[in-house]
């Protein structure tokens, strides 16, 4: 007997996991047809990774989504049948993990579920706006021309996120070098040079005496110094994690200059962008936002969209109520403004993605050009002041030699 993982459905659609003892895997999947489900897949368990359980950052189910997005709108506005569309995804698909969810919302789907009801049976790959925007496009009988717009949609939101990522990594790996170099300084190479100093018993300049206190302190006190720091990081994220530390935690990077500008950009062009794509399906407006606000990531400027939800159920409109909440850029109420008068939300919505996309990039260059140079400059004096007061003892100690 051995224990095998399964993957199952439901008679209603829902997906059950877990684990049970059988002889074999088929004995395993008669005993799950038994119980009434469907099985969809028995045996080892796929191995789970850390970014598996942060699924903001897992590329890997990004890039399957917008894989299957992309495979989807060729086949259908080519008048492939869905059915015969997701077989074909599905035999395309290179990833196991994902082959099998494919599957899966196929076999949801022949049971009479709709599309969308089969997609939301895996949350953890498509969003309520993704699900959504698919329920518009079956009611309207545009699924086609609905894939298609999820695929710029996710397409465009990827290249910014990846964007940002790229031009961060740089900034961050030369202030790790430059942190690296000064503690590699102050434990192992300042300490041979006092050796040196204390048995010339020579009176030591004041820069010298400075730094060896430094480098002693360092030494001694290093491993309190570096376990207070990942305390304090492990309970800063604890507090993040609760509901009222997100929200100090988003509040406070958008207060950050330079770069809270550039955040608050690049969250208004992934609210227009979702907007977009929501309002151009029909999706009602007081619906929209509130998806909307589930894929922000900063928790203060998804939670002002709330009071934008309850002006426009006033009949206020959208551009008032979002102008009030002062989370927004000041051009963004003006373009829904103009979008209501002439009825074009769904385009002035494409037109601000399209705005702040281009302004979150400017911005990020922006940040760069002024932290590179900056994280270069304070490491340099740093090293050239280490370098300079072990110059000047060694100096004094030749002068008293000679």
């Amino acid at each position: 007997m051995a224990s095998f993982y399964f993957r199952a459905v439901t008679p209603d659609g829902k997906l059950r996991t877990g684990t049970l003892t059988g002889e074999t895997d088929k004995a395993v999947a008669r005993e799950l047809r038994t119980q009434g489900l469907i099985p969809v897949y028995v045996g080892l368990q796929p191995k789970k990774s850390f970014a598996l359980k942060l699924p903001e950052f897992n590329r890997g189910r990004r890039r399957d989504v917008l894989f299957f997005t992309q495979e989807l709108s060729t086949l259908l506005n080519s008048g492939v049948p869905l059915d015969r569309a997701l077989s074909i995804t599905s035999e395309l698909t290179e990833r196991a993990n994902f082959r099998f969810v494919v599957l899966d919302i196929l076999r949801v789907l022949k049971g009479g579920r709709s599309l969308a009801d089969s997609l939301a049976t895996h949350p953890e790959y498509f969003s309520s706006l993704y699900v959504n925007i698919v329920r518009a496009g079956e009611a309207s009988g545009a699924l086609g021309t609905v894939f298609e717009r999820l695929s710029e949609f996710e397409r465009t939101r990827d290249d910014l996120r990846n964007y940002i990522i790229s031009s961060m990594i740089y900034p961050g790996l030369l202030t790790l070098v430059g942190l690296g170099s000064i503690l590699v300084l102050l434990n192992f190479v300042v300490p041979r040079f006092a050796q040196v100093f204390q048995e010339s018993r020579l009176t030591m300049p004041l820069p010298t005496q400075i730094m060896l206190e430094a480098s002693r302190i360092m030494k001694t006190y290093g491993w309190i110094a570096v376990a207070a720091v990942i305390a304090a990081i492990s309970g800063l994220r604890l507090y993040i994690r609760t509901a009222a530390g997100r929200m100090w935690w988003d509040s406070f990077r958008l207060r950050i200059p330079i770069l809270g500008e550039a955040l608050r950009k690049a969250e208004t062009s992934r609210f227009a962008r979702a907007m977009a794509t929501l309002v151009s399906n029909s999706v009602p407006l007081v619906q929209s936002l509130g998806i909307a606000a589930a894929i922000l990531n900063n928790r203060k400027i998804a939670a002002s969209l709330e009071s934008v939800a309850q002006g426009v159920k006033r009949g206020e409109g959208l551009a008032a109520p979002l102008k009030r909440t002062g989370q927004f850029p000041p051009l963004a109420a003006h373009l829904l403004s103009v979008g209501e008068e002439t009825g074009r939300l769904d385009q002035m919505f494409a037109r601000m993605a399209d705005i702040y996309e281009a302004d979150t990039r400017a911005a990020i260059k922006r940040f760069t050009a002024l932290f590179e140079p900056m994280v270069i400059l304070v490491m340099g004096i740093m090293v050239g002041v280490l370098i300079l007061s072990m110059m000047l003892a060694i100096t004094s100690i030749n002068e008293v030699a000679v």
